[in-house]
């Protein structure tokens, strides 16, 4: 279990706090909390349950897998035999299918094996992304768990919040919901630059 799944549990009350307050008493007009319910659109629990549900172990043999079968479609591109011991227009016509479906198979570019081998990487790249977002958060609850908000925001709850409360709750909550904002602008930048594998292949030719 990494330290997210170890804090978790523990933040649990402290950001249902912070969301009931939230949801009764609002937060300040000019609060930095109002851009950062902008950007991640859910409140800090629902946004900490979003990360804590990433699993980056269930991705972690996705690109081995992936890399396994670029080479198995390397191997079965070099295995089309070459017409030797025949000529003419037919086995020029065959050799061409031949170069055509080995290089669609695994060739340098936007083929089988090529596709296969950006899709590992990407596999990567989010296994790593799940990962450094879990520990991002996992500080972020740290120092929110830490902190004198926390405190203040520990007092018996009462029908009317005091400012002071509601100032804390919104503190808290643009901790976390930058953190997992921040995360999310990772994620998006990631999926951009990996778009074109939602692309079709195109056809040997």
């Amino acid at each position: 279990m990494d330290r997210l799944g170890q804090l978790f549990d523990t933040a649990g009350p402290l950001l249902r706090r912070v969301d009931a307050l939230l949801d009764v008493g609002g937060a300040p007009a000019e609060h930095g909390v109002w851009a950062q319910l902008r950007r991640v659109r859910l409140l800090s629990g629902d946004a900490v349950q979003a990360v804590a549900a990433l699993r980056p172990a269930d991705l972690g043999d996705a690109a081995p897998e992936l890399r396994a079968d670029a080479r198995t479609y390397a191997a079965l591109a070099a295995s089309l035999p070459v017409p030797k011991e025949w000529s003419g227009a037919a086995a020029e016509a065959y050799e061409r299918a031949r170069r055509r479906t080995a290089a669609h198979l695994s060739g340098d570019a936007d083929s089988l094996g090529d596709r296969l081998r950006a899709s590992a990487d990407l596999a990567d790249d989010l296994v790593d992304w799940m990962r450094t977002s879990r520990e991002a958060l996992a500080v972020a609850l740290a120092e929110v768990l830490g902190s004198s908000e926390a405190i203040t925001l520990s007092a018996d709850t009462v029908d009317i919040p005091s400012p002071a409360q509601i100032a804390a709750a919104a503190d808290v909550a643009e901790t976390i919901l930058r953190t997992v904002a921040d995360a999310y602008d990772r994620a998006a930048d990631l999926l951009h630059t990996s778009s074109a594998l939602a692309e079709p292949l195109a056809p040997a030719r």
